[in-house]
């Protein structure tokens, strides 16, 4: 039985703006978490994650794989990835369009940290860390760094097969930074998903903005010889 045109227009409009849809979500999300911290309310889901990842998680073997799972958004790391990416594709707009978006996450990072002031959990830290949790560090600039990788394969790689592997790996790796910080103790589970939360909304703004100008055939080519980027297609 074949669907109906209202149906397939309904379900096109879906696809078409999916993006603005999971910005909706994340949205939604982070103005739940907003209220419960101003009004002082202990999360619910700060004592679920706290219990599963710190209580029943912790084992002395897995705390070195967690430790190298959050080193993925550090600094040094990032910036090594920059370079792969850069000489990989061997584009020097890409390399710009990257680093922007990088500079920025981190930037929205301080400013919201310096105004929010909430004090990191206390008591069960593995490693040490200063300043503000809320949001998460390592989450938004892995959500931000990672999140633009994807955006920049699902588009421009024609590829199916490697296109979704990529994509999913890299999923992992930006959740597993979130839970690395859980585990060691350095953020509440709401810094993370707020974390995520803020830096998808970002993404969202920056792939329909600034990285389309940065965009060219340079970088559909560095993928694959005959791919055409999606945006770009009739």
């Amino acid at each position: 039985m074949k669907a109906s045109p209202s149906s397939d227009t309904f379900i096109e409009t879906l696809r078409r703006n999916k993006a603005y849809i999971f910005a909706l979500i994340a949205l939604m999300i982070l103005f739940a978490i907003l209220e419960d911290l101003f009004t002082g309310n202990i999360l619910h889901m700060d004592g679920i994650a706290y219990n599963l990842f710190v209580v029943r998680l912790r084992r002395g073997w897995l705390t070195p794989y967690m430790e190298q799972f959050s080193d993925l958004a550090s600094p040094v790391i990032l910036g090594v990835f920059c370079l792969i990416v850069i000489s990989l594709t061997s584009g020097e707009r890409l390399g710009r369009c990257i680093l922007i978006n990088l500079v920025c996450a981190v930037a929205l990072n301080f400013i919201l940290k310096d105004i929010i002031r909430r004090p990191r959990p206390e008591g069960f830290r593995l490693i040490s860390e200063v300043g503000f949790s809320f949001p998460s560090g390592h989450s938004m600039v892995a959500m931000a760094f990672f999140g633009l990788i994807v955006w920049i394969i699902w588009v421009y790689q024609k590829n199916r097969a490697l296109k979704y592997i990529s994509c999913a790996l890299l999923c992992f790796v930006i959740a597993m930074v979130g839970i690395s910080r859980i585990y060691l103790g350095v953020h509440y589970a709401s810094d993370v998903v707020s974390g995520f939360c803020i830096s998808l909304l970002w993404l969202v703004f920056y792939t329909h903005t600034i990285a389309p100008y940065y965009m060219g055939t340079h970088v559909t080519h560095a993928f694959n010889k005959e791919a055409q980027p999606k945006h770009m297609k009739a």
